[in-house]
């Protein structure tokens, strides 16, 4: 299967390029989009085939869970068995941005998007790209490193396209990418905890949560 790749720019992003690239997500299909945080693969989390594909994708190992895109906190609670008042706390914050908040899984999220551990990663991005998607497809998308597992994250649309050609169906160039990954938070227990400190300190985070 060979990959298609258009050109699209990230900040007035062609309706077109967009309503190709949900069609492909909506039939299991997987695309590779820039974002906020670097080029991530996307993909329909509830369709048990396509969450099989971007782990094949990927080379990724099952047990690692695959975090999700959301369009607004009212998505993310619906996604949720349980939220509480420290994830409100960084999301009213940091989003959108380049936070991810890992929380337990509603029973409706397949127990394979979580790596089989009932707890689900979330953020909102910035992109206007993804944030379209999002809107088109009214739900949820699969967001993860375009990259296999392992490899350096690509920060161009050219360089997904030579790692990924054939395991992605589709990618949308919008050149070079510069944002940095984001900053991973485990609000799930007790104690909150940084998992991953990217373009947000753990600094910030824990001042947030302070205040």
């Amino acid at each position: 299967m060979a990959t298609d790749l258009i050109e699209i720019d990230p900040e007035q992003p062609c309706s077109e390029a967009v309503q190709r690239a949900a069609q492909v997500i909506r039939t299991g299909g997987l695309v590779a989009i820039p974002t906020d945080a670097l080029y991530t693969i996307v993909a329909d989390p509830m369709n048990l085939h396509a969450v099989g594909r971007v782990f094949q994708a990927k080379g990724r190992e099952p047990q690692r869970s695959l975090p999700l895109l959301v369009s607004d906190l009212v998505m993310a609670e619906d996604l949720s068995s349980e939220i509480d008042s420290r994830f409100f706390l960084l999301a009213r914050r940091f989003w959108p941005g380049p936070l991810t908040l890992i929380v337990p899984a509603a029973a409706k999220v397949p127990l394979k998007v979580t790596g089989n551990t009932g707890r689900l990663a979330m953020r909102q991005s910035k992109s206007k790209i993804a944030n379209q998607l999002l809107e088109a497809l009214n739900g949820p998308i699969i967001s993860t490193s375009a990259n296999i597992s392992g490899q350096p994250t690509a920060h161009s649309g050219i360089e997904v396209f030579f790692m990924m050609d054939g395991a992605v169906d589709l990618v949308l160039d919008g050149g070079h990418c510069v944002g940095e990954g984001s900053t991973t938070v485990d609000v799930t227990e007790a104690y909150c905890r940084v998992i991953k400190e990217g373009a947000i300190s753990e600094k910030d985070i824990l001042d947030c949560l302070k205040s």
